[in-house]
């Protein structure tokens, strides 16, 4: 059994763990759920979850990383009292993290490619047609998708396979700082475009126009499921850097710089996004195709377009390759803790394991495009991206709720002590009350609000 290893500095377990929320999430679903759901009004909504659900889970979901200094597939095991059944969730967040990759690689490697396509001058000239037709010829065709998801899967169990000093939060510290530059400068680009003020206004002003117009309760509830996942809470993928945090710092203090970082990447991916839909009059409400075929025609008609996309669909492999690296760290901890193998075993089997398990999601838009398990025009990446969505995550994030509230879990006042160990922010007593009764109320509400918007 290989001794726990721990972060070679704060900054390190900040940016990895940030790492780990920043992803498609912040920079693909964030702009495109906005831009849906009316712009001002969901943001401000979407900041409020943040705040109430996103933040005392995820000091949850670290305390119990910490006190366990295992993965999710023991932690539970380590502080359960004797007869209890809590370890049952690391089955789920094991499943959980697996199904979360079988389509996260995929869309990563789009990504990629994007970046290869740009790079290469494939867009330049392309009218709107042609830059959609590029898009439909990438999920047309197996071998291409393969091709970027198997590099996807091989660089990022290499750099988890060097280590966790030395691998993981070296090299994600340097993503995630070459990350906020690029967007920062890509945001003040987009800014400066003509007419980028419409743009500006309907991001950042709430307007109560937009409540008549899409229903408060459908802009809640997709503010509240967009604050869930945007942070990676449920499944285990930031308890495993719970476990190889040392105890000199509170925790709720952590969790604050994490989704504000997470937090400051979504708002920035605004500011790229919508004063250029309204400088170059795309619908910003048009869907999961935002980036794949808007943004090509935005950077076509900006000067250096060529290099602007090719730094955009970069920075967006970054933020998609820091969650694929930090949810494969927890993949491998499995298998450490479980049967005691070495990191580069653990990390070589996986990689294999999910090269494989990867393939029905690449089918799933070609070959096997006839199987529909969601109904008309869904694909197996639905249906993996609702198993993960609507149940494993909010289910995942209720079990650490109750196991840190309930005193037939691990209880408050040991979740309280551990939270609590160290300087920095406390997590407040007189919040008990709220943790036990009202915010599992919440969950439950999305979860059962999610199935109904899904299948109705």
């Amino acid at each position: 059994m290989e001794k726990r290893e721990k972060f070679a500095s704060r900054l390190g377990f900040i940016l990895i763990s940030a790492g780990c929320s920043i992803g498609l999430g912040d920079v693909w679903r964030f702009p495109y759920i906005t831009g849906q759901y009316g712009g001002g009004i969901f943001v401000l909504i979407y900041l409020i979850f943040i705040v109430m659900l996103g933040l005392p889970i995820m000091t949850m979901e670290l305390a119990v990383g910490r006190a366990s200094q295992k993965s999710i597939a023991t932690s539970f095991n380590v502080l359960q009292n004797k007869g209890q059944k809590w370890h049952w969730m690391g089955y789920a967040g094991m499943l959980g993290n697996y199904i979360l990759m079988m389509f996260y690689t995929t869309i990563a490697g789009w990504m990629l490619g994007y970046f290869f396509k740009f790079a290469a001058g494939r867009f330049d000239g392309a009218d709107t047609q042609q830059i959609g037709t590029i898009f439909e010829n990438l999920i047309a065709n197996p071998l291409e998708m393969t091709l970027w998801m198997v590099v996807t899967t091989v660089v990022c169990f290499g750099i988890c396979s060097i280590g966790l000093q030395e691998g993981v939060e070296k090299i994600t510290k340097i993503m995630m700082v070459l990350l906020l530059v690029l967007i920062v400068v890509l945001a003040v680009r987009s800014i400066l475009l003509p007419n980028a003020g419409e743009g500006l206004r309907f991001y950042l002003l709430p307007d109560i126009s937009s409540i008549k117009k899409y229903g408060l309760w459908e802009i809640i509830y997709a503010a509240m499921s967009q604050a869930f996942f945007t942070l990676s809470i449920g499944i285990g993928s930031l308890a495993i850097f719970g476990s190889y945090l040392g105890k000199e710092r509170r925790l709720l203090g952590e969790s604050i710089n994490i989704a504000v970082l997470d937090t400051l990447i979504s708002i920035i991916a605004g500011l790229i996004i919508f004063p250029a839909c309204f400088s170059f009059n795309v619908d910003p409400g048009q869907g999961p195709g935002l980036v794949f075929v808007t943004l090509p025609n935005i950077f076509n008609s900006m000067v250096g377009g060529r290099i602007w996309g090719s730094l955009f669909f970069i920075f967006m492999s970054f933020a998609a390759y820091s969650t694929v690296i930090a949810v494969f760290e927890n993949i491998i901890a499995f298998a450490m803790d479980l049967w005691g193998w070495s990191r580069k075993k653990a990390a070589f089997i996986n990689m294999i394991l999910l090269i494989v398990l990867s393939i029905p999601c690449i089918l799933g838009f070609n070959v096997l495009s006839g199987f529909q398990p969601l109904g008309a025009g869904t694909s197996i990446l639905d249906l993996e991206d609702f198993i993960i969505s609507y149940n494993l995550l909010p289910l995942g994030s209720l079990v650490y709720l109750l196991f840190c509230v309930s005193r037939y879990g691990w209880g408050f006042e040991k979740f309280l002590k551990e939270a609590n160990t160290g300087e920095g922010t406390k997590m407040p007593r007189w919040l008990r009350g709220y943790l036990t009764w009202i915010l599992p109320i919440i969950i439950l509400l999305v979860l059962v609000q999610g199935y109904i918007s899904f299948f109705s």
